[in-house]
């Protein structure tokens, strides 16, 4: 395995690396100025919409596809490190360039599963940043980390597909932009439990789809982002064309969806432990406590140190997992998925958690970007399966390795 970036990823992160501090960093302030100075919590900031046409001319634009089709066809392994400095900005950088959750795991789905009729109508204005979409699929009534646990059904009825349900943390749907849920519900209730569910693309101002409210996490809105919202299903009713991929293939397509996800997931946080780290330095440096910079204190070199150590760790370990996703594809890289979800949502909630801690007070305050990152890694161990799953998918693995020796205590 040969790491070494490549011209076309150098060349893309120097420009991704300008732009940022032309741009991104320079608009966080606007951003969230103009966010407090609005009436509506959903309303996104016009800073946001200047931003996407600078790197729309500037050609860094849906560089998460990996086909020349839709996107900038790169591989996972050339996207990762841009999708990493993307992350460094989590809250305004990824929709600038048309990167972010939902939307990406969306189009993703719409571009390999679609009808050329849904492409045309979703995907399309998904591409060109002038919509928003949402992902249908979590529950509160069930333990949602177990996707054959879905309950909202989705019944044939005639020309029809008929839904009831109830969702909640379907991220983006309070947005006044969004034009697409893509609903997962049982369609085959006796079908093996791996081919009851059915994936349904539903427009939001459809009859009986009710948007309740939004879910705060850890006491943000996300509001510009379209929230996380709670939506009911009541007989809603739409045409069988609307069906994504076939009936009893929601589960296979969930999992196609999300492995993608998790790995955007896990480079993005490393991003922001960067983000974290390099706060941290600046900080200590700059602060005096009884005579000497913070930076003096050995605890502090110590976070400092390995916190780099962690991070670079980390790495590595995303960049393998691109690469087995670009050789032998998700299904193979699989158990390395799982494992990067996992050490990085617990990289970034540590290393942000000590920024915090060098800061002092004022880490979390709204003065600084920490508060808002430390609930935001927090949030990265719950969402696309908690930890506690993807240990067990790799336990699993791993026990499944074991072959005992005949005549060999397993002690031994």
């Amino acid at each position: 395995m040969d790491f070494a970036y490549d011209h076309q990823t150098l060349e893309l992160r120097a420009r991704l690396e300008a732009f940022f501090e032309r741009h991104i960093y320079p608009a966080e302030p606007i951003f969230e100025e103009q966010i407090l100075a609005s009436d509506d919590p959903w309303a996104t900031p016009a800073i946001m919409e200047e931003l996407k046409a600078l790197a729309r001319e500037e050609g860094l634009w849906n560089l998460f596809l990996p086909d020349t089709e839709h996107g900038a066809g790169l591989t996972n392994t050339q996207y990762a490190p841009l999708c990493e400095v993307m992350g460094r900005s989590p809250f305004l950088a990824p929709e600038v360039f048309n990167c972010s959750a939902p939307d990406t795991g969306n189009m993703e789905l719409l571009a390999q599963f679609g009808t050329p009729e849904q492409k045309e109508r979703w995907l399309v204005p998904l591409l060109e940043g002038r919509t928003r979409s949402a992902f249908s699929m979590t529950e509160p009534l069930v333990a949602s980390s177990d996707a054959t646990n879905i309950a909202t059904t989705i019944t044939r009825d005639g020309d029809e597909y008929v839904i009831n349900g109830r969702k909640w943390f379907t991220s983006g749907a309070m947005s006044p932009r969004c034009d697409l849920l893509i609903v997962m519900g049982v369609s085959n209730p006796d079908a093996d439990k791996h081919r009851r569910q059915s994936m349904i693309l539903v427009p939001p101002d459809t009859p009986g789809v009710g948007i309740r409210r939004s879910l705060h996490v850890l006491g943000y809105l996300d509001g510009p982002h379209g929230g996380h919202a709670e939506v009911f299903y009541d007989n809603v009713r739409v045409p069988a064309s609307y069906l994504l991929g076939g009936d009893g293939e929601g589960f296979a397509i969930a999992q196609a969806r999300l492995g993608p996800g998790r790995i955007h997931h896990a480079m993005r946080a490393i991003g922001v432990a960067e983000r974290a780290l390099d706060m941290m330095v600046e900080r200590t440096q700059q602060r005096v406590a009884f005579g000497k910079p913070i930076s003096d204190q050995g605890v502090v070199r110590q976070w400092i140190a390995d916190a780099r150590m962690r991070i670079e760790q980390a790495r590595l370990l995303v960049l393998k997992t691109a690469w087995l996703m670009d050789t032998v594809g998700k299904k193979g890289a699989r158990v390395e998925i799982s494992a990067i979800k996992v050490v990085t949502a617990e990289l970034a909630s540590w290393v942000v958690d000590k920024a915090v801690q060098a800061f002092g007070a004022a880490g979390v305050t709204q003065d600084f970007i920490l508060a808002e990152l430390t609930a935001h890694a927090r949030i990265l161990r719950i969402v696309d399966g908690p930890d506690e799953v993807h240990r067990e998918t790799i336990a699993r693995r791993e026990l499944s390795r074991s072959v005992p020796r005949e005549g060999v205590p397993a002690s031994s």
